[in-house]
């Protein structure tokens, strides 16, 4: 759990550039910004799983699908209702987001750990 907390730490705050939080969240022009932010989870946590625990390598991509589709739903939402950081829904959307992806990082942490 420590590790894809990291891993979650990493990649959608220190790594993930205003193009990609921005751009992600658009109703045009969203998938490129999208696939990179998302790419950037999949290296990140394939890096760690394969020091940690290598013979989970596949847990990064289950994450990676995971995490493409919530980031989809945000920004579905996001575009469609004009949801912007002057909007009263902007923070619970991005509690609900922040909180589903740490959800998917405990799910795969009793996986791994039950196998």
């Amino acid at each position: 759990m420590l590790l894809l907390t990291f891993k979650h730490i990493i990649a959608d705050f220190v790594l993930q550039t205003a193009w990609m939080a921005h751009g992600k969240d658009q109703k045009h022009g969203w998938a490129l910004p999208l696939l990179v932010h998302c790419l950037i989870h999949l290296a990140v946590a394939l890096s760690l799983i394969l020091i940690v625990a290598p013979k989970f390598w596949f847990v990064a991509v289950i994450d990676f699908i995971i995490h493409i589709t919530i980031d989809r739903a945000k920004g579905l939402v996001s575009a469609n209702f004009g949801v912007n950081q002057e909007h009263p829904w902007f923070w619970t959307l991005i509690g609900v987001d922040q909180a589903l992806h740490h959800l998917t990082g405990f799910g795969l942490s009793i996986f791994m750990a039950a196998n």
